[in-house]
């Protein structure tokens, strides 16, 4: 069992947290979701705040936000001027949860393919580990209502990216995650390749070479509730493009030499 990962069963009640949380949520047409979304949150970890990094939703979802942001102190609001890619969201998060001092950064999906019900474990496995992924792929996980080649596909890349990181946590791809604050400091957040949907690999990767304890916890993912799908086949293409030309990296040990001279540099 990976340091951080719970073996319990998830809870699912309100839950009393001694770090300051950031729950950071990026939105593209997800009017119909989110303020649900944000109720069950602070029902379950009440101390929690919420990021919405909202990228000039056509639907509204931006004026809702301000809405909810007005009423509630815990609740806050990024906008964007347009789609600009998954990856960039979460580095705003990241961003937001280092300048505005929280201890503990989790980021989820907006659509509720991440039940809030899994956040209290997500956090629990926080006090062993420096990044907790809610993962489909250890006991206890899964997936519901997803079609076998996009199953094939996700597992597939999990694979890759085991073989070519040597990563060993089973959901490198999963995005229900959270993250130590302090490591984020430590991982060079400037540097990314990826900005779409094989930002989770890197950033996983990054965390790695930073010495992260890497957990994970056990969720299962249901497609969205309501809305569309992000996801297109060219983005899907892209990503792919990325993880493999990271993993090279990896093997050949690019980026550690880098770290390396890096460091090195900064000493002389």
């Amino acid at each position: 069992m990976q340091p951080g990962t719970s073996g319990s069963d998830v809870a699912t009640g309100r839950v009393p947290v001694d770090e300051r949380v950031l729950v950071n949520i990026a939105t593209y047409n997800e009017r119909e979701n989110i303020a649900q979304l944000i109720s069950e949150i602070h029902a379950l970890v009440p101390e929690a705040h919420v990021l919405v990094v909202d990228d000039n939703s056509p639907d509204g979802t931006g004026k809702v936000m301000d809405e909810l942001a007005a009423a509630d102190p815990r609740v806050h609001v990024l906008h964007r001027s347009g789609k600009l890619g998954l990856g960039t969201a979460i580095l705003a998060g990241m961003n937001y949860a280092m300048t505005n001092g929280y201890d503990l950064m989790a980021n989820m999906d907006a659509d509720f393919s991440h039940s809030p019900k899994y956040l209290p474990a997500v956090l629990a496995g926080m006090k062993n580990a420096d990044v907790v992924i809610g993962s489909r792929y250890v006991p206890g996980g899964g997936t519901v209502n997803w079609p076998f080649s996009r199953r094939m596909m996700s597992k597939g890349v999990n694979v890759v990216v085991r073989l070519l990181f040597r990563m060993q946590v089973n959901d490198a791809s999963g995005g229900f995650r959270c993250y130590r604050v302090a490591l984020l400091r430590r991982t060079l957040l400037t540097r990314f390749w990826s900005r779409g949907y094989s930002f989770q690999q890197e950033m996983l990767y990054r965390c790695h070479m930073a010495g992260a304890e890497l957990g994970e916890t056990p969720i299962v993912f249901d497609n969205r509730k309501f809305g569309k799908s992000k996801v297109s086949l060219k983005e899907t293409v892209r990503s792919i493009s990325k993880i493999f030309y990271l993993g090279m990296r990896s093997v050949f040990g690019i980026d550690k030499r880098a770290a390396r001279e890096r460091k090195h540099a900064t000493r002389g």
